[in-house]
Formats: C-alpha cells, structure tokens, sequence
C-alpha cells in the first residue's frame, strides 16, 4: 500500500465521511473539510484534519493545504455550480488526482471539461453493480479500462476434465481466465497454462466484458 498519499475531502456529508472512515482505516492520512459545523464535529474524532471553511474561495482551499495533498475528492451536495468551481480551483492549484461526485450526467459532462480525473455518480454505481450481481453470479469488480470490463469468479462444474486450450475461452466468447484457485487450497494460480486440466470445485478468475460474460454463462 502506497502510504505517501494525503488526500482531501471536500463536503463532509454521507458520502464524504463514510469515504474518509474506510480511508483512514487503510492508514492514510485525510483532511476533511465543510462548511458546516454539525458535520465537521462529527467528522473531528475521525479525520486527521478537519476544518470549517467555504472552499468556494480558491485562497482558503490553498490556506487550508491542498496544494499539498495528492489526492481530491469534491462532495458538496446539490450545488453543480459549487462543485465545477471547486473542482477547477483544486486543478489550477496542482492537485495530482481530482475526484469528483457528480449529480447527473450533465453535470458529469461539465466536471470532464473542466479535466477532473475521475467522476463517481454513486446511485449510478450502485445500480450497475446490483444488476451485476445479479446477472453474473460470482461477479467480483468492475474495472476502469471501460465501462464494462469486469471480473467474475466462476467455479467449475460443467467444464470439468477439460483443459483450458479445449474451452478456447479467448476466442469463443472474448473473455480470459487469469486464474485458477484449486479444490481445497487457498490462493489462486495466476496465469494459468492452457494445458491446465479443470477439476470439479476450482475456482476460476475470468476477466472480458460483461456481454461476453454473460454468454459463458448462458
């Protein structure tokens, strides 16, 4: 784990403290800040900083050290306006990485010209995960080479006794196993050589777009 990241949250809302807990449980370090002083109190017995501020004003996001952190995240609520300002101040001061959570996808499109790095919709997320869930059993992640790369965890049934050079899994449905964790061990094979015969009960790591992933699974 990278443990030189220092990074900054913007709106100490839901989404704004649940973020900042998980990451300061992985042993960052976080500077939180909001304007309101109900959610900077809650957020002081969790964050390493906190402070109560209108970051709408490029001078005190500077004042409050965020030219310093290598990592953004904007999340002020309803305010697209608020957000794409901010957004654009924490740029023009240098920070490295930007995140932002967007409320639709207007204000999506609006936070990519400005050239934030990354944009969360969360219900958006949320949703799509479900559904993944749902139509692929084992689903794991998503991943960010596309909108829809993911990785499934499969395990064997049907596909027993054969090798993966008699699935052909690459060129029939466009999808890869990069792994195989076998009956009755606890950590996976990675790379696996096509001559590998599958037994009943491994454990297989497929990555491809969810389309095609779904018709291995049909």
């Amino acid at each position: 784990m990278a443990k030189n990241l220092f990074i900054g949250v913007i709106g100490l809302g839901k989404f704004g403290i649940s973020l900042g807990r998980t990451l300061i449980n992985m042993g960052y370090e976080v500077l939180g800040v909001d304007r309101d002083e109900e959610a900077v109190r809650k957020a002081q017995s969790i964050f390493t900083q906190v402070y109560r501020a209108d970051v709408s004003d490029k001078k005190v996001l500077e004042q409050l050290g965020f030219k310093d952190v290598t990592h953004a995240v904007v999340s002020v609520g309803s305010s697209i306006s608020t957000s794409s300002m901010v957004s654009f101040y924490l740029k023009e001061l240098g920070v490295p990485q930007v995140w932002v959570k967007a409320i639709n996808e207007d204000h999506e499109k609006l936070l990519k010209k400005i050239g934030v790095d990354h944009v969360v919709i969360p219900e958006r997320a949320a949703a799509q995960e479900l559904a993944l869930r749902m139509a692929l059993p084992g689903f794991l992640e998503i991943l960010p080479f596309g909108k829809s790369v993911v990785i499934q965890e499969k395990r064997v049934e049907r596909w027993a006794e054969k090798t993966l050079k008699d699935l052909d899994l690459a060129n029939r449905y466009h999808v890869q196993v990069i792994a195989i964790r076998r009956e009755g061990e606890s950590e996976y094979r990675f790379v696996p050589r096509g001559e590998d015969v599958l037994k009943r009960g491994d454990v297989l790591i497929i990555i491809g777009e969810m389309e095609n992933l779904a018709r291995v699974n049909s």
